[in-house]
């Protein structure tokens, strides 16, 4: 399985809201910070609010931060909410599917997958704060707004 792009964005916001925690961020600043589209990390913020996981300020000094602490939201729950299909393959259409063991297997090896999932937390994915901001801070041009 791969996962969406959508996904990816969508969990790229929330460890670059629990890498800077003490205050609010805008999708400027975290598109800028992963080179990716502005438009598109819209749509994704949008979805993470609507789910539960970011809280929105509108305003001039707006922005948005983590609804819940880092440690109370898991990238399992993040993968189910964002991803569409858990099938590794699609056995439908196949003249073996009422008598072949690989469905079986497909669907355990997810049931799998989504189990290492659940074990990991927003805040386990931040091992090395300082230098995943570092990190950051040279994407974005002049490195504004990003500690």
């Amino acid at each position: 399985m791969r996962l969406t792009r959508y996904t990816d964005y969508s969990l790229r916001v929330l460890i670059h809201l629990a890498l800077h925690e003490e205050r609010l961020c805008s999708i400027g600043e975290i598109a800028r910070a992963y080179d990716v589209s502005h438009n598109h990390l819209m749509k994704v913020v949008n979805a993470l609010a609507h789910d539960g996981f970011i809280e929105t300020v509108r305003g001039r000094a707006g922005g948005m931060r983590l609804a819940r602490p880092a440690d109370e939201i898991t990238v399992g729950e993040v993968v189910r909410r964002t991803e569409e299909g858990f099938q590794l393959a699609d056995c439908s259409g196949c003249a073996l599917s009422p008598a072949c063991g690989l469905t079986g297997v497909l669907a355990q090896g997810m049931q799998a997958m989504m189990a290492v999932f659940d074990t990991y937390r927003i805040s386990d994915l931040l091992s090395d704060r300082e230098a995943m901001k570092r990190l950051i801070n040279r994407q974005s041009p002049l490195g504004v707004g990003m500690d």
